[in-house]
């Protein structure tokens, strides 16, 4: 197996720290966050080494978890709950790009959306180039059903 990527081996010397400094929200988060890596590693039929690309898709997705945790633990009216999540999402955020702006990212989609037009797609038919065209330039960066809501708005 090759070797780690600089993005989980900075899991794992933060994870080091935290136990060390006995913070423990940051430590519990860390070790969640790397159990998620390594069961993404040994997903399928071959064990693998995932990329940094790979690692911060696993990152988005447990931020995402907690994300969605926290607003149904607010909803249910269980605020000790819901700021645990919060905190979890606040230490997963400082190892995820900054988020994209809704100002950047119509931006993008009005771009995108041209471009779709002067090669003659337009409507709905362009939805599955332009998405395809802004997947991967966002990634990870805006939800991914807000970005899908306004290739829809821009092509009518």
């Amino acid at each position: 197996m090759a070797s780690m990527t600089t993005l989980k081996a900075r899991l794992q010397s933060d994870l080091t720290a935290a136990i060390r400094s006995r913070d423990e929200l940051s430590a519990a988060t860390l070790r969640l966050a790397l159990a998620a890596i390594t069961t993404e590693e040994v997903a399928g039929r071959t064990q693998r080494t995932l990329t940094d690309d790979q690692v911060m898709a696993v990152l988005a997705r447990e931020a995402k978890k907690r994300r969605e945790a926290a607003g149904a633990f607010t909803a249910a009216g269980r605020a000790d709950l819901a700021d645990r999540e919060s905190a979890e999402l606040g230490v997963l955020s400082g190892y995820l790009p900054q988020p994209l702006s809704e100002e950047e990212v119509q931006a993008m989609v009005a771009r995108a959306v041209a471009g779709a037009a002067s090669a003659g797609v337009t409507g709905r038919a362009a939805m599955g180039r332009v998405m395809k065209e802004l997947t991967p330039s966002i990634g990870g960066r805006f939800d991914g059903a807000r970005l899908a809501a306004l290739v829809r708005e821009a092509l009518g």
